[in-house]
């Protein structure tokens, strides 16, 4: 079991850059998928992207390739998600998520453990 707390969020102009950090409290962080999720008002929360146990292996939605990463360190029960060349459209609620599963999984339902969320504005 893992529990996600986010931090890094905050208000950044277009164009700018962002680093959202994940700690996963728990003992087997390293057999776990963990996934960005993002949730802006009025809208459903939608996948972002994911890493596997295996840190080489990840997953971006079509809308974030090439502008964000995603990256982990399994010694630190951490996940990042870099943000550059941020625009407005990715104002949102931010959620870290992790699966219990060695599969890469874009859908919220085969995630088992949520953080509360960490707020980015960006700015026009």
């Amino acid at each position: 079991q893992v529990q996600p707390v986010e931090s890094g969020g905050g208000l950044v102009q277009a164009g700018g850059s962002l680093r959202l950090s994940c700690v996963a409290v728990g003992h087997t962080f390293s057999s776990y998928v963990m996934g960005w999720f993002r949730q802006a008002p009025g809208k459903e929360r939608e996948f972002v992207a994911a890493v596997n146990w295996n840190p080489g292996t990840t997953s971006y939605a079509d809308s974030v390739k090439g502008r964000f990463t995603i990256s982990r360190d399994n010694t630190k029960n951490t996940v990042y998600l870099q943000m550059n060349s941020l625009q407005p459209e990715d104002t949102a609620v931010y959620y870290c998520a992790a699966d219990h599963s060695y599969r890469i999984s874009a859908r919220l339902v085969d995630y088992d453990y949520w953080g509360q969320g960490t707020q980015v504005t960006v700015s026009s």
